[in-house]
């Protein structure tokens, strides 16, 4: 915490000050009491003593002024600031297995539930923007801040196919218009329009000291504007690109991939196969890359094996996003707090003793 005007926080001085006087005060009464010299006649008129009670306005009443010494000293602090402007990059995988009912009433179905939900819970200016995988990536919808747009292109995602999560990831980072990889041609799919390619972002570019700027995932100073949230259930088995290669991508764009594994080791779809015979395949979740992912680029994994949990881990991804650290004054804070105390002791001292002292 810091100061404005530190030299006024000398008016904490009165503080012992005033304890020194409230304890000469209370042992001048002692002395008065012991001249009475009916004892006895004392406690009849005198049933109950307050004992600590009746000290208890004068700590409220004193930690009122110290509340009050500190605002004038207007306290800065660091607190968190909801931030207006960001991308979020919902990367969703849309593979068969996404038809798993482990997670019930499947995982296509739950994650989709709780994409929505956490889409509402993002600040209005914020602009999220949505990619599905399945053999091939592709953007469904480039970053607006169209609410209607996003929840209708969640609510089309349909599951089947392969999984190419590498291609997704760097996928991902082109349509938040950081990207430098080239997979394979990102257009192939593609029902939103694609993102700008990293080359046109003039954060790129070097700053006029000629030091470099900074990443064109973060602002200037070093906090988050783009991250990325990833829903997978399975090992990736198709595309160019290896996950963990977009993950190094992502690290050094600077934006943090958080990797969700979706399902139970007990997974299974029925898949047909070339001859018309149905099949039972295994289909556990692979929460080893999608840790190494988040490890990779400054993120968090999490295991989600319910529809309810993932809903829990979508709003700690939003609030992690929502938010920057900043510096603002709070002396609102400490006056209102005096304000509070004030009120707080003269309360106990009339329901108490019937006076405020």
């Amino acid at each position: 915490m810091t100061f404005a005007d530190p030299i006024l926080l000398l008016a904490l001085l009165l503080i012992p000050i005033a304890v020194v006087g409230y304890v000469l005060v209370q042992r001048r009464r002692e002395r008065y009491v012991v001249r009475f010299t009916n004892v006895s006649l004392l406690e009849n008129l005198v049933p109950r003593r307050p004992a600590w009670r009746r000290h208890v306005p004068v700590a409220l009443y004193l930690a009122a002024v110290a509340a009050l010494a500190i605002a004038l000293a207007r306290p800065s602090m660091v607190v968190p600031v909801p931030r207006e402007e960001a991308t979020v990059i919902l990367t969703m995988d849309t593979s068969r297995s996404m038809i798993a009912t482990d997670v019930d009433p499947n995982r296509l179905a739950a994650a989709k539930q709780a994409a929505t939900e956490f889409v509402d819970s993002l600040p209005a200016g914020f602009k999220v923007g949505l990619v599905a995988f399945s053999t091939e990536a592709r953007v469904v919808l480039s970053p607006t801040a169209d609410r209607t747009q996003v929840h209708e292109a969640i609510d089309g995602l349909r599951a089947d196919g392969g999984t190419a999560l590498g291609d997704a990831i760097d996928l991902s980072l082109q349509a938040a218009g950081v990207g430098t990889g080239t997979p394979a041609d990102p257009a192939v799919g593609n029902t939103g329009s694609p993102a700008p390619s990293a080359s046109a972002d003039p954060s790129a570019e070097p700053g006029p000291s000629g030091a470099p700027a900074p990443s064109a995932g973060t602002d200037d100073k070093g906090t988050p504007l783009t991250a990325m949230v990833v829903l997978s259930d399975g090992k990736s088995s198709t595309g160019q690109l290896d996950p963990l290669d977009a993950a190094d991508e992502a690290a050094q764009a600077g934006v943090p991939v958080y990797t969700i594994a979706l399902g139970t080791a007990d997974g299974q779809v029925e898949v047909t196969d070339q001859f018309g015979q149905a099949q039972t395949i295994p289909v556990p979740p692979d929460p080893t890359t999608l840790a190494d992912i988040a490890e990779r680029t400054g993120a968090r994994f999490f295991e989600a094996p319910t529809s309810s949990d993932l809903q829990a881990i979508y709003q700690g991804i939003g609030s992690k996003v929502g938010f920057t650290n900043e510096e603002r004054e709070v002396t609102q804070w400490f006056a209102a707090g005096a304000l509070v105390l004030v009120l707080a002791g003269a309360g106990l001292a009339a329901f108490w003793f019937n006076r405020i002292p």
